[in-house]
């Protein structure tokens, strides 16, 4: 008698979560709970490690002769040790998207309270924008 109520019971509640109804259709995009920096700032730190460790004391920007982007940053290291960090530099057009144009990331070593000047030029002549990464060295 047992086994039959718990077999019924079972079966009602199969039953009752295979009719339930959902919503179908479109969908509105989600939302990201973290704001997007690397879509707004120009410099941006990738990890808690360089969060802490590294800052950027001021960036220059020109437009050469044959209308390429030229950036260079002076990244500085905030802490009383040698650090290594990687630092690429992603190139966008005039609305802020980004043209492929991506430097690979290039190993800077940083010593103890330094300041180093990083460059980056762009191969396109499209490039207006630009966000600067960094990273802790792997």
């Amino acid at each position: 008698m047992k086994q039959g109520f718990w077999i019924g019971l079972l079966a009602a509640a199969g039953i009752w979560c295979g009719c339930q109804t959902h919503d179908r259709g479109p969908y509105l995009p989600q939302t990201p709970k973290t704001p997007a920096y690397e879509a707004t700032e120009r410099f941006v730190l990738l990890d808690p490690g360089t969060q802490r460790s590294v800052t950027c004391s001021g960036i220059q920007e020109r437009v050469l002769p044959d209308g390429r982007l030229e950036v260079v940053a002076q990244i500085r290291n905030r802490e009383n040790r040698r650090i290594e960090v990687q630092v690429n530099c992603v190139f966008k057009d005039i609305n802020g998207y980004s043209i492929g144009d991506e430097t690979p990331f290039q190993t800077l070593i940083l010593t103890e309270n330094a300041t180093e000047q990083v460059r980056f030029v762009s191969m396109s002549a499209q490039a207006r924008k630009f966000t600067i990464r960094v990273r802790q060295a792997r």
